[in-house]
């Protein structure tokens, strides 16, 4: 198979070409980016290896889509502007990039003749819900612009594949973590900046009281996930929304004590206030998806934090 990664420089995307180049049932990896948000670097290791191609554009611009799936089997979308505070900081370009690249990547696919493309959705489109675990049937009222646009793309993939047979597989992401995620900028994630300073010991910043809770979820899983579903037997149209985690809880609070206890770090945390568009409670029923693509997630993450800090130990 010759597959696509859009925003393949990022740090999913990129997880997932280093899995892709040493799967011998794949032909080729095409990396479509803009870099805006994704690193060379993280491309670095791939650009001599035979199966690697690079493509520099723009989901936003039809005509880079049209020529990043010339030739493709099949595609995974994760190209996406994420962090609610920035789509709240930001909206417009969260939109234009979520929603209007998502769809012009879905024409593209199909003007090509691609029936499969998988997609990364997220946690966020659960929203204000209560319940506890999230199942994909039932969700609440998004809470932030960022949580609109990958909600939209679940109703747009839905859309497609019933007017044009395309097979779809959109995944929630809960809290992803690994190596090549940034600690660098405003909308840095929970664990590479939890990481960054119980190895500089420095004080992190933990919003809230510190009980929000999140199920933490090792990149592999979601590595998994997308080959296990661009590689499926299904010939008919569908359109299926997965959970994408472990099925397990852990508090900031728990997080940091974690972190702490692997790195050795003594240090106090500094609160500050609730961040505008955050879920307090986050857990995942991954049943559907073990059920549908034979998802099998590795939920130690003691462990998977070790291997992670590892990797951040390498480049600080």
């Amino acid at each position: 198979m010759k597959i696509l990664i859009t925003g393949g420089a990022g740090f999913i995307g990129s997880n997932l070409c280093d899995a892709l180049l040493k799967d011998e049932r794949i032909a080729t990896v095409r990396v479509f980016d803009n870099f805006a948000t994704g690193y060379r670097e993280n491309l670095k290791p791939f650009l001599q290896h035979p199966k690697f191609e690079l493509l520099e554009g723009d989901i936003r611009n039809a005509a880079d889509c049209a020529a990043a799936v010339e030739g493709i089997d099949a595609i995974s979308h994760q190209a996406a502007l994420g962090s609610v505070p920035r789509s709240i900081a930001d909206p417009a370009t969260s939109h234009d990039v979520n929603l209007n690249g998502f769809v012009n990547m879905l024409q593209a696919a199909n003007k090509a003749g691609i029936r499969r493309m998988v997609y990364a959705s997220s946690s966020s489109v659960y929203g204000d819900l209560p319940d506890s675990p999230k199942v994909e049937t039932r969700v609440g009222k998004v809470l932030s612009p960022y949580a609109a646009t990958k909600y939209a793309n679940e109703i747009y993939a839905q859309a497609w594949s019933k007017s044009y047979g395309m097979q779809l597989v959109g995944f929630r992401y809960f809290n992803v973590f690994g190596p090549n995620q940034s600690f660098n900028g405003p909308y840095a994630a929970v664990i590479p900046l939890f990481i960054r300073a119980a190895l500089t010991n420095t004080s992190p910043t933990i919003n809230g009281d510190g009980n929000i809770t999140r199920d933490f979820t090792p990149v592999k899983n979601v590595v998994q996930a997308n080959i296990n579903s661009m590689l499926l037997e299904r010939t008919e149209g569908f359109h299926e929304v997965l959970n994408i985690a472990c099925g397990k809880t852990t508090t900031l609070n728990e997080l940091w004590q974690k972190i702490c206890r692997i790195t050795g770090a003594n240090v106090a945390v500094t609160h500050g206030p609730n961040r505008p568009g955050d879920i307090m409670q986050s857990l995942a029923d991954v049943s559907k998806a073990k059920q549908t693509i034979g998802y099998t997630p590795d939920d130690d993450l003691d462990g998977q934090l070790a291997e992670a800090i590892e990797w951040y130990r390498s480049i600080l």
